[in-house]
């Protein structure tokens, strides 16, 4: 049996819990971190030494960071419609999976803190506008794209791209904040909002 450890209520979390979804795969989960469990407890960090979630446990196989487990995840499972074996179409779907950890996902961190989770920590105003014209600049680069080579992220198929993507653009959707209008993103959204493992995940921006 596969078990996930996190709280469902993590981005990276639910990045896992989709794709499971998605796969059709029967797993547990335990709730560690925020909130939960300690995650600094040492056989929490015998697991994990940077001590964040999620984990996973298949077997006697130990693996974390949520990129990493999505595609080990998807190759276990011969998903190559997710994770392509082709060169070229694999290196498309890394692209914007690394396009997403290192620009989108951290552009919009700061605001979520101070906007949606109200954290004392993040309450610098000049900080939350930063961080939120950051998020714009990167939502625009995705609405040009979508625009021109949708409807999915790398074309006409849902990859492990848009499970990335997918969770960013829900944190934009439902962040508190005036927003240039982007009628391609909205599209994606929607139509990533058909799925009922993305429903069942992403139905708010709160985690």
């Amino acid at each position: 049996m596969l078990t996930i450890l996190g709280r469902a209520n993590s981005i990276n979390v639910r990045k896992v819990l989709w794709l499971c979804g998605e796969l059709g795969l029967e797993y547990e989960r335990e709730d560690w971190g925020q909130g939960f469990r300690d995650t600094s407890d040492p056989d929490y960090l015998a697991l994990n030494p940077n001590g964040l979630v999620p984990v996973i446990r298949d077997g006697d196989f130990v693996l974390w960071e949520s990129d990493a487990i999505v595609r080990y995840l998807a190759q276990k499972h011969g998903r190559d419609d997710l994770y392509p074996a082709g060169l070229e179409e694999r290196a498309l779907v890394e692209q914007w999976m690394n396009w997403y950890g290192t620009g989108f996902g951290q552009s919009f961190r700061y605001a979520f803190h101070a906007l949606i989770r109200k954290n004392p920590a993040f309450a610098d105003q000049a900080k939350i506008e930063e961080s939120l014209r950051a998020c714009a600049a990167r939502v625009a680069t995705l609405e040009a794209h979508l625009a021109r080579n949708g409807p999915y992220v790398v074309g006409q198929d849902f990859t492990l791209a848009d499970i990335l993507i997918g969770a960013g653009v829900n944190r934009w959707m439902h962040m508190p904040a005036d927003k240039p209008p982007c009628s391609a993103v909205a599209a994606y959204y929607e139509r990533l909002s058909e799925r009922p493992a993305y429903r069942e995940w992403f139905n708010s921006a709160n985690a």
